[in-house]
């Protein structure tokens, strides 16, 4: 079911724990890894247009550029050089490649030709970005229509997992995702739905148990009422769990601006591995 992951790697505090929970996954899956390192052009095109058109025209020298450049070329190759030390030792098939261009372009474009994607929560500037996810992965999780892995700073194993289930279509793509990494993991599921209406949970999660029941997996069930975003984080806590999978985006954008989006507060909060489905 997945066979090939996408592996996009900055070289940031966020890439040793996306590289080890790859090789996890890997190992799991007999998957074969693309590791991409991606050269930033945007710095370039940005000094550019700075040239002509800025409030006060800057213009680069050759020299400055064509350093900019080396150096980052340097720590892409330095990048991939260590994850390549690293899936050699675990045995892991991989391959590497290094890319110019925008970020989010890159990993959208390699994106659809996989199964699996991992991202950091934030990438190479993290420690301005506070509580912000990074730029690269906000794109990429509206744009690409794979799963999405998105790993923590601090990398745990994986030994339970908890599946946010609301009866919705993508949801129902993460309970797909939920049997096949608790059955290729040998790990229990805790089954969550949120909702007021103790029919609708009573609904809702006996669909999950039907759905999960032929992976021969083990799982427990939970209905609560309250707000989607923070029961899901509530009970991925209380109930120990190291890997959260629920369905990315599952109402319109105009909702999600009124209302704000349960996967956005999840992705911004959640201390866990995050795997979202489209």
């Amino acid at each position: 079911m997945i066979k090939s992951i996408l592996l996009s790697v900055d070289g940031s505090t966020y890439t040793g724990a996306q590289v080890k929970h790859c090789i996890d996954l890997a190992k799991a899956f007999e998957s074969l890894v693309h590791v991409i390192s991606i050269v930033d052009i945007r710095i370039f095109e940005w000094a550019t247009v700075m040239s002509t058109d800025g409030f006060v025209p800057v213009i680069p020298s050759t020299a400055f550029q064509n350093e900019s450049k080396k150096m980052l070329d340097a720590k892409a190759d330095a990048v991939l050089s260590k994850c390549s030390r690293l899936f050699k030792t675990e045995n892991v098939e991989f391959d590497t490649q290094k890319i110019p261009g925008p970020p989010a372009d890159i990993i959208c474009d390699h994106g659809h030709l996989v199964d699996l994607l991992i991202i950091g929560a934030r990438g190479e500037y993290a420690k301005w970005e506070s509580q912000l996810i990074g730029a690269t992965l906000e794109v990429v999780v509206r744009q690409c229509n794979k799963p999405i892995l998105i790993t923590p700073e601090k990398y745990k194993e994986i030994s339970r997992l908890l599946i946010a289930y609301d009866g919705t279509s993508k949801a129902n793509k993460a309970l797909q995702m939920a049997g096949f990494f608790a059955s290729k993991l040998a790990i229990p599921v805790i089954i969550l739905t949120v909702h007021d209406s103790p029919q609708m949970q009573s609904k809702h999660l006996d669909e999950a148990k039907g759905y999960l029941e032929p992976y021969n997996i083990s799982f427990d069930t939970i209905g609560v009422s309250g707000n989607p975003e923070k029961e899901i984080l509530k009970i991925a806590k209380s109930k120990k769990c190291d890997l959260i999978i629920m369905g990315a985006f599952g109402h319109s954008r105009i909702r999600e601006a009124i209302l704000g989006s349960t996967t956005e507060y999840v992705m911004r909060n959640s201390s866990l591995p995050l795997l979202l489905c489209k």
